[in-house]
């Protein structure tokens, strides 16, 4: 690769002169610019952007950190950041959590948005200062450089869960995601709070730990499908685990919602397509408001330091209308 010191001597003047001539600088004079210029193109020389990045601690970059590549709602929350950083002359680089900690300073991106919960707390806190702000979508932080747009989990749960009640319901099971995170802990206690208030038991023995992931709602159907006596309903953390947990009661004749009513939360595309009761984000625009706040943030704008989407109850065929005593 043709680098600028090749460019140097090929015009037989110094580094410092062909720096100037790239950078536009008027201290050249028109025959030295025009040869370098001229030099420049023969030899097919590229600027090496990321060492300017480096040098001058200037760039258009956000950074987007996630790591599960299983949850489809992903997608959505991507589009919506990257239509609005479209038209701001701004770069989206998507990056793992593995390596993401190298690329969150402001001399590699401008700012960052998070949605993963495997991003220890101390990661952000030690990355995030003045220079350098952070728009998180799955917790709240007390640095005054983190800022968060949440889902309001709590409010949805009990409506969801009231009206299963409601329908006749009174044996759960519960299968959570991952248990240290902001939505896992506020679904889990949006259901238990609404079982107490109807003055109902929710036995431990029927409480599964997942992840998230399909693989995890599939373990825990295939040993619910073991149980002596079926649960009610199975109310799932989110969609995937949902999904999971119905394909293995349907490998073992368990009929959904005629033997098992089955929840979940996030309102994907596969459970829109299947009828799954559920609870609906808006992931579009919680991606959009991310990178919104976190431009405002970047350009010095006061806004508040939460922001919280209300999701909405879809009640679908996978609850029956009334449970049969």
């Amino acid at each position: 690769m043709v680098g600028i010191k090749d460019i140097a001597e090929a015009a037989g003047v110094s580094l410092s002169t062909v720096s100037n001539v790239i950078n536009g600088k008027r201290n050249v004079g028109k025959k030295t610019r025009e040869k370098v210029l001229q030099l420049i193109e023969e030899m097919d020389y590229v600027p090496n952007e990321a060492g300017k990045l480096l040098k001058t601690k200037e760039n258009h970059t956000i950074l987007f950190v996630f790591s599960d590549f299983d949850r489809s709602f992903y997608l959505e929350v991507l589009k919506g950041v990257n239509d609005y950083l479209k038209n701001k002359d701004y770069d989206l680089l998507i990056c793992t959590q593995r390596s993401c900690e190298k690329y969150m300073r402001n001399n590699m991106s401008s700012g960052c948005i998070v949605l993963d919960a495997a991003l220890r707390d101390d990661t952000i806190l030690r990355c995030a200062n003045e220079n350098y702000p952070i728009v998180a979508l799955d917790r709240t932080s007390a640095s005054p450089y983190v800022r968060s747009v949440i889902v309001d989990n709590y409010p949805p749960m009990c409506e969801m869960m009231q009206d299963i009640i409601d329908r006749g319901y009174k044996r759960f099971a519960f299968l959570s995601g991952v248990e240290t995170s902001l939505d896992n802990m506020e679904r889990y206690r949006g259901f238990c709070d609404t079982i107490e208030k109807n003055g109902l038991h929710f036995h431990q023995k029927n409480y599964f730990v997942g992840d998230y992931r399909e693989e995890s709602g599939y373990t825990a159907g295939k040993i619910l499908s073991l149980a002596e006596h079926l649960p009610d309903a199975l109310i799932c953390a989110n969609d995937n685990m949902a999904i999971g947990a119905i394909k293995a009661f349907k490998e073992n004749n368990i009929r959904v919602p005629e033997d098992i009513a089955v929840t979940g939360f996030d309102d994907i595309e596969r459970a829109q397509e299947i009828g799954l009761t559920t609870i609906t984000v808006p992931d579009y625009e919680r991606g959009y408001l991310a990178a919104l706040y976190l431009m405002e943030a970047l350009n010095g704008k006061d806004v508040a330091k939460t922001f919280q989407i209300s999701p909405k109850v879809k009640m679908r065929k996978t609850v029956l209308v009334k449970k049969q005593k």
